[in-house]
């Protein structure tokens, strides 16, 4: 073997990891399939009320003064201008805008 070569385990390949990922059991071979039934389970009450990934543009300074804020509350940004839009939204506050 050369100087500087590195090995590959075959039982760590990504290879041989896809292949013990396939391998499915069946139900008379997984002892958990046995122990849990999910067959009566229902969805999520709280399905509505979770959060959706967006893209959004804003500007940095806008960014920059979340971010200062988030600090010093200690809570992160996102949540901070997610709380900020929430109240927007609640009290139906609008912008006062007059293009001149």
């Amino acid at each position: 073997m050369a100087t500087g070569a590195t090995t590959t385990s075959f039982a760590s390949s990504p290879r041989a990891r896809q292949r013990r990922a396939n391998r499915s059991l069946t139900p008379e071979d997984d002892p958990m399939r046995k122990e849990y039934d999910f067959s009566p389970s229902r969805k999520n009450p709280y399905a509505s009320q979770l959060k959706k990934q967006i893209t959004i543009r804003l500007d940095e300074d806008a960014i920059a003064y979340f971010k200062t804020i988030s600090e010093e509350l200690g809570i992160p940004y996102q949540s901070l201008i997610n709380l900020y839009l929430r109240d927007c939204a609640a009290t139906h506050r609008k912008l006062d805008l007059n293009w001149k």
